[in-house]
């Protein structure tokens, strides 16, 4: 195993929570409690480890809260051990929204993405529906509420969007994202929410991420798809950090961020390294365009500073990973989806 290699998921967890300085000056200045609704998916436990991670450091007797169905208990035992505290609740359950304790402080991450054809109507609630009890219930609160850069549509490759363009988004999926952003909007104005709405694209780590989607194609001898030949992505840890120092940018109306990475990856050149780092050849099926999911994520590197993992690294690690037969989550990113069906 290369020297920096890492080693299990307990490293890996460890590395994707530890609080940069960033974030810790962030969690100085934050008064009061934090809670993470939908805090159970691909992100979000290590999301609320990095803000109980800076707390401790930082002092202040602050509360970390995450929020979710929890229909995998030893998700929520995992968060327990590392102190933050569980609470279970739908969060379409009006009454036990009601119920969840105040907090001056929230960041959203509930959202469905996949399933979406076919189940449009449980897409729209979660996505679109869901913020308006969500800001009502936290009406004294400040929210960092996470989109996509689904809401932009693809583009050409050397023109990534910005958060000044306009939103054309694809499909059911990023109109429900567009209509999740739209009700933050119209909640922030009415009553003065001060927020922020996160576009990311495609946080990775060893388990998930479009690396890891082409990655596996080709150390199993499948054909990658050049459907859609570009992409962007974001070590999660990285994603993490970007989240929580959105509260020092909280506005209204909402504060527009694009997090993502900062190179532009070739799916073919992509296919190719992970090739020599297995030691076969990767093979193809499409064509390719010029058209992408890309993101200009310059605001967030002028306040954050660049993602301290870069995608070079993040293609070693994951050849390593599994090449080792380390774990995967088994959710496909779909990233070569041109139509928006998801």
């Amino acid at each position: 195993m290369n020297q920096d290699a890492i080693r299990d998921v307990e490293d890996l967890e460890n590395r994707l929570s530890t609080p940069t300085e960033g974030v810790l000056e962030t969690m100085a200045r934050l008064e009061g409690d934090l809670i993470v609704l939908g805090v159970a998916g691909k992100m979000g436990p290590t999301l609320a480890r990095m803000a109980r991670r800076a707390a401790d450091v930082v002092g202040g007797g602050r509360r970390v809260i995450g929020v979710a169905r929890f229909t995998d208990a030893a998700s929520e035992e995992r968060l327990q051990a590392h102190g933050v505290e569980t609470i279970r609740c739908d969060l379409l359950d009006e009454d036990g929204l009601s119920r969840l304790p105040d907090a001056p402080n929230v960041v959203y991450m509930a959202g469905r993405k996949f399933g979406t054809t076919g189940q449009e109507a449980v897409t729209w609630a979660l996505n679109a529906y869901l913020p308006g009890p969500v800001c009502r219930r936290f009406r004294d609160s400040r929210i960092a509420a996470f989109s996509t850069g689904n809401v932009y549509g693809l583009v050409p490759v050397a023109s990534p969007s910005r958060e000044s363009d306009a939103p054309a988004p694809a499909g059911e999926y990023a109109m429900s994202c567009l209509g999740r952003e739209r009700m933050f909007e119209h909640f922030s104005r009415t009553l003065s929410i001060p927020s922020a709405l996160i576009r990311l694209n495609y946080a990775t780590e060893m388990r998930y991420g479009v690396l890891v989607d082409i990655a596996q194609k080709v150390r199993d001898g499948l054909p990658v798809d050049l459907s859609v030949g570009s992409f962007n992505v974001i070590w999660q840890g990285d994603a993490n950090a970007n989240a929580l120092q959105t509260f020092d940018h909280l506005a209204t109306p909402p504060w527009l961020i694009n997090v993502t990475g900062p190179e532009i990856l070739n799916v073919r050149e992509t296919a190719e390294t992970f090739g020599r780092l297995f030691g076969r050849s990767a093979t193809f099926t499409g064509a390719e365009t010029e058209q992408a999911l890309l993101s200009d994520s310059s605001q967030a590197f002028r306040l954050f500073g660049r993602p301290k993992i870069s995608a070079d690294q993040m293609i070693r690690w994951i050849a390593d990973w599994l090449a080792r037969g380390g774990p995967t989550l088994g959710k496909p990113t779909h990233f070569e989806a041109s139509d928006g069906k998801f």
